[in-house]
This record gives C-alpha cells, structure tokens and sequence, in this order.
C-alpha cells in the first residue's frame, strides 16, 4: 500500500490518472478565465481508494456507471452532481453525496474553489464488514441514502480521517505500509462509513451488542469455520452442539440470523471468494476452488456465487 501524487496542466493527462485510479470519465474544461492544472493525491487502502482532489478551473466530468459505492466529501467550495434519474443537488463541506454502483453520474460543476476527497469502496466488501458488524447475512446489498451528512461529530471525525489517511500514505516512511496498522485502519474507516452515512442498519449499529450465543450455536459455528469443506449435516451439527436438531435450527436463526445449512453455505461461498482473490488464474481453476470447499455442482455453485457477490467466480478470478 502506498500513496501517490499527481500534477498536471493536461486535460488528457488528468482524465488517464482519474481512470487509472477510479474510474472512467469525460473532463470538459468551463470557461477560459484561467489555465488548467489539477492536484490529485490518491491512496489505496484495501477495499478503499481515497483521494484528494482539486482543480484550477471549473470542470465537469461525466461517468458510467461507477460499480462501486462513491463518497465525495467537499473539504472547500462547491460540487454540483446527479446521478440517474435523482434530481440535481450540490455537495458542501457539510453535505457530501454518497453514490451508488449503477446510475451514470454527472459532475455537472466542479468549481475551482472546490477541493474534494474523494473515496471509492468495494461493494461487496463494505456487505461483507456489514455483515460481519451485524452478525448476520444481509438479504439484499445495503442501500446508503444519497446525501452524507458532513455536520455531525460522526460525519466530521470520518472526514478527518480520510484525509489524514491520504496525507500520511505520501510519506516514505509511512507506517501505513505495514499491514499491522493498515488493516485495522481500513476497519476504522469502513465502521466510521458506516456510522456517518445514512441506512437501514445505522441504529442497530449504534445499539450496544446483542447477548453473547449459546454454547451449543457457538460449538455448531466452531465446527463450521474449523472445517466448512466437510458435508455437514444438521443431524451432525446437532450432534456437535449436543442439542436436538430442530433446537440448534431455531438457535441459529434467532442469534444467526440464517438456518445452519444456510450459515454453512455461506462460509464456503466466502472461502472460495478468498481463494479466487488470491489464486492464479494460470494455475487456479473455478471449479477445482468450488470442489475444495465442498460444492459439487458447479452450475448451482457459479448461481450461488454471483447472487451473494454479485459477480460471476470467474471475474473474481481474473480481476485479481
């Protein structure tokens, strides 16, 4: 991990870095008053490409859809936005906009006055870390309300962050480059995401923890994490947890959110997930990483696999 910095008085030169760190765009310089030159200091963080931008001139910038969630947090000036079918609406240093993977986005005016961190996170990620907070499966990708308020203590400290994030990865001898900080501080950043933005989950974010899970649950998810590749059944699971089957079935549900086999299931999708993320696609195949965690059918597998992450394993494969 590692920051970059980036000058230019190029449009062709600004749009190239943009798209090498985010996404493909169209930059349309307004007015002639004043020369262009843009600032761009980026840092990838995990899940998480953050970076802060500026512009000496008004510009606007055109996107597709972006595929990822997108906050841009104005630390100066103005930015005027839309995506999709949303009507037009401006972000401040107190109102940020929080965009969706799918819908074209416009950035109608990027004033020059306007200096911008800009953060780019990955979809399936942030479901997963929500998950994992939740204790649960989600049953649909989480939705973020468009407009992020920047006035809170929430919503301020989050930007805070980011931006010490970015001004601390420029350094050479920045401790970001250690995993052992650099995790947890993508942890921090995704919680305080999570807590500053507006969704259906924030309260029960911000509840203090539910009670601990009975024993024979945590013995049966023991079990399932030690080895999700064995072909566990409920009749064994039940036996593991040393409770009757249809008891750990309504315990799973209540303090798991999901039935055992559902939880197990899960378990293997992620499993197979990490190995794809890290697998050569000239040494790795789909099928032999699906056999390996236990699925044997591989056309319900593949079907599985994209409803939860919303890609095919293949892709995941390949976009390594």
């Amino acid at each position: 991990m590692g920051g970059s910095s980036f000058r230019t008085e190029d449009v062709d030169e600004a749009r190239a870095e943009i798209g090498d760190k985010f996404y493909a765009t169209s930059i349309d310089v307004l007015g002639r008053e004043r020369a262009f030159a843009a600032r761009f200091d980026t840092v990838r963080l995990g899940a998480l490409t953050m970076g802060d931008f500026s512009f000496e001139a008004d510009v606007r910038l055109r996107f597709g859809d972006l595929g990822h969630y997108h906050v841009d947090a104005p630390l100066s000036g103005c930015l005027d936005w839309r995506q999709g079918e949303r009507r037009a609406a401006t972000a401040t240093a107190d109102e940020g906009v929080f965009f969706d993977p799918a819908g074209k986005v416009l950035l109608d005016r990027w004033r020059r006055d306007c200096r911008l961190l800009a953060v780019k996170i990955d979809p399936h990620e942030l479901r997963g870390h929500m998950e994992r907070l939740l204790g649960r499966t989600l049953p649909a990708p989480p939705q973020f309300a468009p407009r992020i308020d920047l006035s809170t203590a929430a919503g301020r400290g989050w930007v805070r962050l980011v931006q010490r994030t970015v001004e601390e990865a420029a350094r050479d001898d920045s401790l970001l480059r250690r995993q052992l900080v650099a995790a947890p501080l993508q942890e921090a950043l995704l919680n305080g995401l999570l807590l500053a933005a507006d969704h259906p989950y924030r309260d029960e974010l911000e509840r203090p923890p539910p009670a601990l899970r009975p024993a024979p649950v945590k013995r049966a998810v023991d079990a399932i994490q030690e080895r999700p590749e064995h072909p566990f059944s409920t009749a064994e699971l039940a036996q593991i947890a040393q409770v009757s089957a249809r008891w750990l079935q309504e315990a799973f549900r209540r303090y798991v959110g999901m039935s055992p086999m559902a939880y197990l299931r899960d378990v293997r999708l992620t499993r197979v997930r990490e190995e794809l993320r890290r697998g050569d696609p000239a040494e790795l195949s789909v099928s032999d990483a699906a056999w390996r965690w236990g699925f044997g059918h591989t056309g319900r597998f593949a079907a599985q696999y994209r409803a939860r992450f919303g890609e095919a394993p293949s892709q995941t494969l390949r976009e390594r």
